[in-house]
């Protein structure tokens, strides 16, 4: 693998104000020769003027968070990250790789989850090149590799986890974002580690049921939190039935044997779970009627 190597550039503001110096004298001298009507004291001026000119395209700028990979007919030579106005070979090619932190969100992809259930689901990456010799060189186009190998990586995450979690313990793509995010930035960064590039985080940012089982599922959810409710209620309403069994009996207000216990019971749970209000019926006569 062809890892970066720094290369410092000379400074290009001093071999620039030489330059211009070296062909304005090329220039005069040109002029004067011309006056003198001599065409072999004009060879030399003019030669240097054309070197002067030629010197001139090793002139390039580095911008802040930029890197210009530098080539010598094909080969690598070195990578120059020194901000402002530099100076090189020139026969040096010049790539410009950018190095600042940049972001994009993948497309909503429909897949499985590991239940076999189609969801959609996208994710925003951010990421930076590190390393400008790999993003050069290892692949064809860097950006287009992070883009279609974050896809890849987001697909292949969205099927190893359920998109509901049913079990108390496992981790679900819908109720555990923090951990999901984490494992799809480890599985992008092992897929792009190749191409020099960093990924400094990522984040899922659309996660659903697809539209042909959406409706399905949402009744799901819908039943299960009914169960849940009713299960809280119930619990509650034992608990309540108990304790007033208990301060009956505790304060002995009233004598019941089992029969009675039991009917007591039943019309409490009915009151207490019942969805509606209950309608009283008064007793007129004794307790045993």
């Amino acid at each position: 693998m062809i890892s970066e190597i720094r290369r410092d550039a000379l400074p290009g503001i001093p071999v620039l104000l030489f330059l211009v110096a070296v062909v304005l004298a090329s220039v005069a001298w040109l002029i004067w020769a011309g006056v003198r009507d001599s065409g072999f004291e004009a060879i030399a001026p003019a030669v240097v003027l054309l070197l002067a000119l030629f010197l001139l395209a090793g002139l390039f700028t580095v911008n802040p968070n930029q890197g210009r990979v530098l080539q010598l007919f094909g080969a690598y030579r070195g990578t120059a990250r020194s901000p402002g106005l530099r100076w090189t070979n020139p026969f040096y090619t010049k790539k410009s790789i950018s190095l600042r932190v940049r972001n994009f969100e993948t497309a909503k992809l429909k897949v499985n989850d590991r239940r076999g259930n189609p969801i959609e689901i996208a994710a925003v990456v951010v990421w930076k090149v590190v390393d400008t010799a790999e993003a050069a060189f290892q692949v064809d186009s860097y950006e287009n590799f992070v883009h279609v190998q974050s896809e890849a990586a987001l697909r292949n995450l969205a099927t190893g986890y359920p998109y509901d979690a049913h079990r108390e313990g496992e981790i679900a793509l819908g109720s555990h974002t923090a951990e999901v995010s984490a494992q799809l930035r480890v599985e992008i960064q092992e897929r792009l580690a190749q191409a020099g590039v960093e990924v400094i985080e990522t984040r899922v940012s659309h996660l659903a049921y697809a539209p042909e089982i959406a409706a399905a599922m949402l009744r799901r959810q819908q039943a299960a939190a009914v169960v849940a409710a009713r299960q809280t209620i119930v619990e509650g309403a034992v608990g309540m039935v108990e304790t007033a069994l208990e301060a009956l009996a505790a304060k002995k207000v009233i004598s019941l044997d089992e029969e009675r216990k039991a009917a007591m019971v039943s019309n409490l749970l009915v009151v207490l779970c019942s969805e509606q209000n209950t309608q009283p019926v008064v007793n007129t006569g004794t307790l045993y009627q």
